[in-house]
């Protein structure tokens, strides 16, 4: 007797005419168990047969995605610390806030349009623009202002180690702020921060034997500038309640960057002098480099990453600033560190890790 049977894989019914021999019935039966066995082991030659193909794929393409996305990953941290290079090489011939200024506004409107590009919201409502403003205030006119002045002022590795510093702050911000608990090495990280600190700028007052001038020296210029950047990285959860994050980044910079402008013009900046000429196209590129990679795309690129859930990762990172900035500064402007600020920038850089890797460490 035939059974007609239907369906694939686990799924195959068969319909059983109605018999009234045990005979018959157990034939049936093997019938039927047979059509399921014949179906398995098919389902199983498949899945062993793709299998095969997976592990015959190429291994080149995946090395070269695998390569592609550490680029990503890494390639903001190396656009900011090699930024501080080219920074501190324009700043003698066109002006710290003319350079903080020209770091700020076009890289904004690119980020602006790169928001609207991807169908972003523009920024509505009293409360958005009030939010942005404040944070560019923070964020982009102290932080960058404070970081020009810094810059003609101390080394470019030294300043990036002193600037990323900020997560400690952030740190502490979040826990007084919003609950966050810190955890025991999160605790010993900031300890360790605030020696590396020290040992970083305190040393650097005597050493030359003349009196110390706290204006006048570039260690606590960027110690502002870090703590600037701490308090607007606390400000973005309440800027992103009103605005989309990265439309918001690209208004804080254009709105300040105006502040810049007119403290430019009353610095009587050379670029605003009319030495703008008499840069070279070196300079030029130094500029370009320092808006277009140490800003937008970097920015660009960061928030991409974020997307990705790549954020442990990302704040783990933090420490690969300094370290190029440190090694281009050594390369193309001859700056070292001193053996205490050495150790300085070591203990705090430890201190960075420690505290982005505690266990209970959300934000």
């Amino acid at each position: 007797m035939e059974l007609d049977c239907f369906g694939t894989g686990l799924d195959v019914e068969c319909l059983v005419p109605q018999i009234d021999n045990t005979e018959q019935t157990d034939r049936l039966f093997q019938q039927s168990s047979q059509i399921y066995q014949d179906t398995s082991t098919s389902n199983d030659d498949d899945a062993a047969a793709a299998a095969a193909a997976a592990a015959a794929t190429p291994p080149l393409p995946k090395l070269i995605s695998s390569l592609w996305d550490w680029a990503l990953l890494i390639s903001p941290f190396f656009f900011w610390g090699t930024a501080m290079v080219a920074m501190k090489q324009v700043l003698p011939k066109a002006g710290p806030f003319f350079v903080s200024t020209f770091r700020l506004i076009p890289a904004g409107f690119l980020l602006i349009a790169f928001a609207s590009s991807t169908a972003r919201k523009m920024p509505s409502g009293t409360m958005a623009w009030l939010s942005i403003s404040l944070f560019a205030l923070i964020d982009a006119t102290c932080f960058q202002g404070f970081l020009a002045q810094g810059l003609q002022r101390t080394s470019a590795g030294l300043g990036s180690v002193i600037i990323d510093s900020q997560p400690l702050t952030v740190a502490v911000l979040a826990t007084l702020l919003f609950g966050e608990s810190i955890g025991v090495v999160g605790v010993a990280g900031l300890v360790l921060g605030v020696v590396g600190l020290l040992l970083l700028e305190v040393p650097v007052t005597n050493l030359d034997g003349n009196d110390f001038s706290l204006w006048g020296n570039g260690e606590w210029w960027m110690l502002l500038a870090a703590q600037s950047m701490a308090v607007g990285t606390v400000m973005v959860r309440w800027v992103s309640k009103y605005s989309d994050p990265v439309m918001a980044t690209g208004w804080h910079m254009v709105i300040g960057g105006v502040p810049l402008v007119v403290i430019s013009v009353l610095n009587h900046d050379p670029a605003i002098s009319g030495s703008l000429k008499e840069l070279t196209s070196t300079d030029l590129l130094a500029l370009l480099y320092t808006s277009i990679f140490g800003s937008a795309i970097s920015y660009g690129v960061y928030f991409y990453n974020a997307t990705r859930g790549s954020l442990t990762k990302l704040s783990s990172l933090t420490f690969l600033t300094p370290m190029f900035a440190s090694v281009f500064g050594f390369l193309y402007l001859g700056e070292t560190f001193s053996p205490v600020q050495m150790v300085g920038a070591l203990v705090t850089v430890v201190s960075i890790y420690l505290v982005n890797y505690r266990s209970n460490w959300k934000i």
